[in-house]
């Protein structure tokens, strides 16, 4: 077991039981504690990202109208991103 690790034993119906061992197997993980550890620190790394969006918006200034010219141009902008990429 890993320094300063707890155990957690959870119950899985047979069909997402069958679900995680596929997972494990086609994407290589070791064990399933290793799959769990990753699909977790992928939703704490999601929700602190939530946050900082959050937190950016509120210190953003005054609210604008979220209409369609808004998420026109916001398309634009992710647009752009992904091909600077």
């Amino acid at each position: 077991m890993l320094a300063g690790t707890s155990t957690m034993n959870i119950s899985l119906p047979d069909d997402m039981k069958a679900f995680v061992d596929e997972q494990v197997r086609s994407q290589g993980f070791a064990t399933t504690s290793e799959y769990m550890r990753a699909l977790i620190r992928e939703r704490k790394d999601a929700i602190e990202r939530l946050r900082a969006l959050v937190i950016e918006g509120m210190e953003s200034g005054d609210p604008q109208p979220a209409d369609g010219a808004y998420f026109d141009a916001l398309r634009a902008r992710v647009g752009a991103a992904a091909a600077k990429k």
